[in-house]
């Protein structure tokens, strides 16, 4: 890793603007400055960025896997393979997330996690956390989880898994079951973020569970409850529990086919960039060229096809995770919903920094701020991605 570096001729991306003539020093690991343009200095070795766009690294907060790997195969190579495979794409940390499953397969998970993060070198995304999604889920939301580890909270459970590691910082629970408002009052007492997940409940439970730490919504509009009806009384749900209240922060899927454009367009006029996330909800078969595959270990897990862009049920009764990098979420933001670029980026990058509480490192260009990031054309495309002051992808 060069300890100096000067990244020239880029369009940098601010959560404000688009910002031009203004040159990148970077110094070990970290941004040491912004200059202009017109004042380079000749003893630093020079990145040019050819005019394209110079961006923070994009943060996901929620996949699976990439790169033909799922995080639960049960060994380091499975942490380290979508890191290194979505770096490709853009992203310069990542909270990998599990499934439902069962309690071995997750403490095994764990154990791996803090193996990789404890300091086994590879070129690749951050890994910034742990997320688990379930099993606390419900049956009626549970999409591609598997019914079989779908459960209600358990106290002795969530106590022991969470003891396990330093590094759980989101976990999601249904919070209409028997237990969840506890689960969440445990959750914010260790400092780890609860989150409505594959959840029915109406807009009365969800707002019952903000009481207990619930103030994030996974995957919005996917897996979550809206007005339905019970008898001749209409009731409110999750999704209008969100829209209503501005403390609440969600997180969408927004690879074109999992919300459509006027979903994503009322999301972002009601939530704004800044209470608003893009995650990929990949699985193992992004960054392939993979048309099967299974969501959760490569020899249990649920089978899964891919056409049409997306992860699906191979009965085709809903979505199983996505395929999308990053890249493409921002690209889709801007294109489909019309969000002005920098907004778009934002979504990928300060916003989740904000949420996961790091945004004093990561998240914006700005001097002492960790070099993370990505210089991409007009089309999003990654040309360049670094990481801790490394170049860890470069377009060929």
């Amino acid at each position: 890793m060069k300890n100096s570096l000067q990244i020239r001729n880029g369009r940098i991306v601010t959560p404000f603007r688009i910002l031009e003539g203004t040159c990148i020093r970077v110094e070990n690991g970290k941004i040491a400055a912004l200059f202009p343009e017109s004042e380079p200095d000749p003893a630093l070795e020079t990145l040019d960025a050819r005019g394209n766009y110079i961006s923070p690294g994009f943060i996901d907060l929620h996949l699976h896997g990439g790169g033909g790997f799922d995080f639960m195969d049960g060994s380091e190579e499975a942490i380290i393979g979508p890191a290194v495979a979505h770096a490709r794409f853009g992203t310069t940390s990542m909270t990998p997330t599990t499934v439902a499953c069962d309690f071995e397969k997750t403490r095994r998970f764990l154990g791996n996690y803090d193996r990789v993060k404890a300091g086994r070198a590879y070129k690749g995304a951050n890994l910034a956390g742990i997320h688990l999604e379930g099993p606390y889920l419900s049956e009626e939301q549970r999409g591609a989880q598997d019914i079989r580890f779908i459960k209600n909270p358990d106290k002795n459970e969530y106590e022991a898994i969470a003891g396990m590691t330093k590094h759980l910082v989101r976990w999601d629970a249904a919070p209409e079951l028997p237990g969840s408002l506890e689960f969440g009052d445990f959750l914010r007492k260790e400092g780890i973020i609860a989150s409505i997940a594959h959840s029915n409940a109406t807009y009365e439970e969800a707002l019952a569970s903000s009481e207990h730490g619930f103030t994030h919504v996974t995957h919005f509009n996917s897996g979550t409850s809206t007005v339905s009806r019970k008898g001749a009384f209409r009731t409110a749900g999750i999704n209008e529990f969100a829209y209503l209240h501005d403390d609440v922060t969600v997180e969408v899927i927004a690879d074109g086919c999992h919300l459509p454009a006027s979903l994503l367009k009322l999301i972002y006029k009601i939530k704004g960039a800044s209470k608003m996330m893009l995650v990929t909800d990949a699985i193992r078969a992004a960054c392939t060229d993979m048309t099967t595959c299974r969501l959760g270990d490569g020899e249990s897990g649920i089978e899964v096809i891919i056409e049409d862009g997306v992860a699906k049920m191979p009965d085709r009764t809903c979505f199983a995770g996505s395929v999308a990098t990053m890249n493409r979420l921002v690209r889709t933001m801007i294109h489909l919903a019309n969000v002005p670029l920098h907004e778009a980026v934002g979504m990928a990058t300060i916003s989740p920094a904000r949420f996961l509480g790091i945004e004093n490192r990561k998240g914006i260009l700005a001097p002492g701020m960790d070099a993370d990031l990505v210089i991409f054309d007009e089309n999003i495309d990654i040309m360049t991605t670094m990481v801790n002051g490394e170049i860890v992808y470069t377009r060929t």
